[in-house]
């Protein structure tokens, strides 16, 4: 019997006309080496029933509490047949990129049928090259960086030719309590909902002035620290800049419909620069990113005299829950220097910037995006979400975007045979989060970025990829010699457990998490 937690349920409540809470990504895909040299529809399904007890969230539906006085509950499809969640469609010529990303843009934006297992896959034929594409999401009320991690983990393998799995042991299922019991667990939490409500806002407090609009408060950094003296945590931490988030083009209310795009820069230049700078490879990645959305906003005649403010997810699963179906993260919140004009100067200050916020967090691990999911009763949360995410994004944006480095593995992967040329992340755009969201995967030598909008905020969103690749170009001009070997460094890496060796070592999985 597994319930959502709070956090889990607030990416459900988050849903509305405009929003959906899944995470996705593309992987592109060389047919040339499979055994039939292509990638069938038939094989995904068969691959998919062989390792679908390796995903365990891939076979749960949730179970709604009555009149949604509690969190829903998980409850396994015991009899789910995997073909209903694959789909394939093939491009018309030409099948470029374009193509490919408004069809992805496309699927991303519906939203995922919530009387079954939260999750589909769409294999896109027809793509320049003889190339394939596999789209696929999940609902992130199911996973996080790590539990998606394994997910991935549970479809691929080490060479073009596909690893034996053992079956899946006997194991009870499970399932969610009855009516009557769920309705006495709803009748307990309500009642104990003040209780639970003032322990949540006590830890709050702790983090006053890590949290973005309360940390502008009067006396907040004050409260912040004597909160931490009573309750035995560290007093004297890191001092948070200001975290009061600017006006831009694409912070407001979001439609439905979304734009994709995606591209590729080298791994072994950003660590080279990284090397060349003293700078580790997410501060690159997050110059990057500020250069791309100065030139974006300066383009627009929008740019800001103040730092633009992200949100950086970071994984806090530990080893003995990296089956647990769910979200275990945290974020933090960081300035980024899009007001500055030298590029040396935005890397140096986005150094300085990241670590001040990983000494913060090392100090003191921000659970406040947790505790705010408690704080309301959740018939209340459930109907109020959206419309406080819409209020706040007009009212007062906490935040310009969310930018996400996800660590990968270092090796060629396949699938159903096909080597994975690149893999592109997608992830969720809010009202309160803002109309943009960029997101990169390091995979075999590239670092993949997948950058997604709202057109009624950013419609030119190939564009802000392209501004992403100059100011990589830019930096390599100005950091490194020309000339010069590039430098390789290895990456953060966690073994998945359970995955036989190759010759190539364990297959990596990946966390959400500024290394």
């Amino acid at each position: 019997m597994r319930q959502l937690t709070a956090l889990d349920a607030q990416f459900l409540h988050a849903e509305s006309a405009t929003t959906a809470a899944h995470v996705a990504g593309v992987a592109i895909l060389d047919p040339a080496c499979a055994p039939t040299g292509a990638v069938t529809r038939e094989a995904l399904i068969g691959l998919l029933r062989e390792r679908l007890h390796l995903a365990p969230a891939l076979s749960l539906r949730l179970a709604g509490v009555p009149f949604g006085l509690d969190h829903p509950y998980w409850t396994e499809v015991p009899d789910l047949d995997v073909a209903d969640h694959v789909y394939e469609v093939i491009l018309p010529m030409p099948g470029d990129e374009a193509q490919l990303a408004e069809e992805v843009a496309i699927i991303h934006e519906r939203r995922l049928d919530r009387s079954r297992p939260l999750w589909e896959m769409h294999l896109i034929q027809g793509l320049a090259g003889g190339r394939t594409a596999l789209y696929a999401k999940v609902h992130h009320c199911a996973i996080d960086g790590v539990s998606g991690a394994e997910t991935l983990a549970a479809l691929l393998d080490l060479t073009p030719e596909p690893r034996v799995v053992e079956p899946s042991p006997p194991s009870p299922a499970t399932s969610a309590p009855s009516m009557v019991t769920m309705l006495a667990g709803a009748v307990t939490r309500t009642v104990t909902q003040p209780a639970r409500a003032l322990r949540s806002l006590g830890r709050m407090v702790a983090d006053l002035d890590a949290i973005p609009v309360a940390a502008a408060l009067p006396g907040a950094r004050m409260m912040a620290a004597a909160t931490r003296m009573l309750s035995g945590q560290p007093v004297e931490l890191p001092e948070m800049p200001s975290l009061s988030a600017p006006r831009t083009p694409f912070n407001g209310p979001i439609g439905a419909e979304r734009r994709f795009s995606y591209g590729s820069i080298s791994l072994a230049d950003v660590k080279r620069i990284a090397r060349s700078s003293g700078s580790s490879v997410n501060d690159v990645v997050m110059t990057l990113c500020s250069s791309a959305l100065r030139s974006w906003l300066r383009e627009h005649d929008a740019l800001p005299d103040q730092p633009l403010i992200a949100a950086v997810p970071v994984a806090v699963r530990t080893a003995s829950a990296l089956d647990v179906v769910g979200n275990q993260l945290s974020v933090m919140i960081t300035p980024m220097p899009t007001d500055l004009d030298c590029p040396l100067d935005r890397l140096r200050v986005m150094g300085q910037t990241m670590r001040t916020a990983k000494r913060r967090f090392a100090g003191s691990p921000a659970t406040w995006l947790s505790e705010l999911s408690s704080v309301l009763p959740t018939a209340v949360t459930a109907l109020a979400t959206s419309t406080v995410f819409r209020l706040a994004s007009i009212v007062l944006p906490p935040i310009n975007l969310i930018i996400s480095n996800v660590p990968g593995p270092q090796l060629p992967l396949y699938l159903c045979g096909a080597r994975v040329l690149g893999y592109y992340p997608m992830s969720v755009l809010t009202d309160v989060s803002g109309g943009v969201n960029i997101t990169c995967f390091s995979y075999d030598g590239s670092l993949d970025f997948g950058i997604l909008s709202c057109p009624d905020r950013m419609k030119d969103v190939w564009r802000l990829m392209g501004y992403l690749q100059d100011a990589m170009d830019e930096l390599m001009e100005l950091v490194e010699p020309a000339g010069s070997e590039p430098v390789l460094v290895p990456v953060k890496q966690q073994v998945v457990p359970g995955l036989p060796t190759g010759p190539a070592g364990p297959l990596p999985a990946v966390e959400m998490i500024a290394v």
